[in-house]
């Protein structure tokens, strides 16, 4: 009689085998293929993206317009209108207003624009002349980069020294009346320097403003970009959501509608305090009797979409024109403009901004150096959007997915014990 067989080994024992084995045997080559594939089209994206990025600065610029366009189409549609006749309606309606309104003020535009430039390098000169005469002073200590050499070290006017075998000169004898400098070492003031630095900063902040067919590409590809993204935003978020896996979906559209959402908010919240922020300086310099106040009451609301650093740039040459009258003029508006943006970052922005994201100003001002560092003016332009939306990203993808901390929406009391 033969011994019956061993019963088979228990499942459990010939599931953890399997895994050993799994374990074991790494990645095949099927694997290695994925993975290479994948590593290889990531560095092509990132060199695109480096190589192309005035467009993909650009695109972004066009998605902000449209989330803000969308706002206005979604009112539209439910009086009836289709979306794509309503995205239409409010692009041409919105630059139609601003062409009139532009045309309206062309006339004090264009001659408060050539009393600025006439102006400008004389309040410039007489800035510099001020400087000059406080030189051994704290002034002269904080402006000594930008004050002009004085008139005896300047080359061209050294100092009378005798000719071998010649007679000394007797301290009563009157010296020579030594000819003039040269006007091209004289002309070496406070003007010229910042002429020379601010062509070195357009040339490379502005780099693609030497061609005329790159700023209107640019500008038609925001207006495109702008009608088609308010006519069917759901087309691109479909698009969008293919990218993540099934399971991940319901949260990866969260995240976007989040994302869309703060970029969306602070958008409009920049263009209501370019309007405000533009007719609130222009009252001011009018009050304070500046001249050419309208221009720089524009171009204040205009720098005021870049945050941090548009309202210092539009500050400048307001102080430069009180020059004109004073330098205690001058230290009033840079007192008005020191006042005015205050209650803009204490007051306006955060009742604009109120249930958006806030940002830390630190990150603010890093992202910022970081992106004009890297990209230029558009990269200053895009820096606080593109921190926002990263800011939205992080905190529910990683602080509340991965770290589990739940953060404390607008109005919320964080609870006792709770971290957040």
């Amino acid at each position: 009689m033969t011994e019956p067989h061993d019963s088979a080994p228990p499942r459990s024992h010939v599931a953890r085998r399997e895994r050993i084995r799994a374990r074991q045997s790494g990645w095949g080559s099927g694997d290695v293929v994925r993975a290479a594939a994948l590593v290889i089209a990531m560095y092509v994206l990132v060199r695109l993206i480096w190589v192309a990025n005035p467009l993909f600065l650009t695109a972004f610029i066009g998605i902000l317009f449209g989330l803000a366009v969308s706002s206005g189409v979604d009112r539209l549609a439910r009086l009836g209108v289709r979306r794509g006749v309503g995205a239409a309606l409010v692009v041409v309606a919105f630059f139609t207003l601003l062409v009139s309104f532009g045309a309206w003020l062309a006339p004090t535009i264009h001659a408060q624009g050539l009393e600025l430039r006439r102006r400008l390098p004389d309040a410039i000169d007489r800035f510099d002349d001020w400087v000059s005469a406080r030189r051994e002073g704290f002034v002269g200590l904080v402006f000594s980069g930008f004050m002009p050499a004085s008139s005896d070290t300047m080359p061209g006017t050294q100092l009378p020294t005798s000719a071998p075998g010649a007679q000394p000169r007797l301290p009563t004898e009157p010296a020579a009346a030594s000819p003039p400098p040269d006007s091209i070492t004289v002309a070496a003031t406070l003007r010229h320097r910042l002429g020379a630095q601010f062509t070195r900063l357009t040339r490379y902040l502005f780099p693609f403003l030497s061609s005329t067919v790159e700023v209107v590409t640019g500008f038609l590809i925001i207006i495109f970009l702008s009608i088609y993204i308010a006519a069917d935003p759901d087309l691109y978020r479909r698009g969008i959501m293919h990218l993540f896996p099934h399971e991940r979906r319901a949260r990866g559209g969260e995240v976007l509608t989040a994302i869309a959402a703060v970029l969306r908010k602070w958008f409009v919240t920049q263009l209501i305090a370019m309007f405000i922020m533009g007719l609130v300086t222009t009252f001011v310099l009018l009050a304070m009797h500046v001249k050419a106040a309208l221009l720089l009451g524009i171009l204040s609301g205009l720098l005021e979409f870049i945050p941090t650093v548009g309202p210092i740039l539009s500050s400048l040459p307001a102080i430069a024109m009180g020059f004109l009258d004073s330098p205690e003029k001058a230290v009033w508006v840079a007192v008005a403009y020191l006042i005015v943006h205050f209650l803009e970052s204490h007051l306006l922005i955060p009742l604009l901004m109120k249930g958006g994201v806030q940002i830390a100003p630190a990150l603010t001002i890093l992202s910022q150096a970081l992106m004009a560092l890297l990209f230029g003016f558009l990269g200053l332009m895009c820096a606080v959007p593109l921190l926002a939306a990263s800011t939205v990203a992080v905190k529910m993808l990683y602080v509340e997915d991965v770290v589990g901390d739940r953060q404390i929406g607008p109005g919320e009391e964080p609870a006792k014990g709770v971290e957040t």
